[in-house]
């Protein structure tokens, strides 16, 4: 393996699956501006993950739904006019036929 291309400093930090609220200490290089106090005690960076093999539905075998900061929401909205048929159109193709 080359030298100087993987991290070296690895420090041990709290990950927390936001989808089931549930957290277990690991290693990463990652960043984090949170911190997060652990049951020993002692304070450590907290990352945050969306979905983890916790919560993922292949390693659970339950299907759940993640709706993150609304993102289906926003797609409806935003293509809910493309869904509507209009009736104007409908009247002049069937008169049309």
């Amino acid at each position: 393996m080359k030298k100087g291309v993987h991290p070296e400093e690895y420090r041990t930090v709290i990950f927390r699956d936001i989808s089931i609220e549930e957290s277990w200490l690991g290693k990463s290089t990652a960043n984090s501006k949170e911190k997060a106090t652990w049951e020993d005690g002692n304070e450590y960076p907290l990352i945050k993950v969306e979905i983890s093999n916790r919560s993922h539905p292949f390693f659970t075998g339950k299907m759940k739904f993640v709706d993150t900061a609304g993102r289906i929401d926003k797609f409806n909205k935003k293509f809910a006019k493309f869904s509507k048929k209009n009736p104007v159109a409908e009247e002049q193709s069937e008169a049309e036929s």
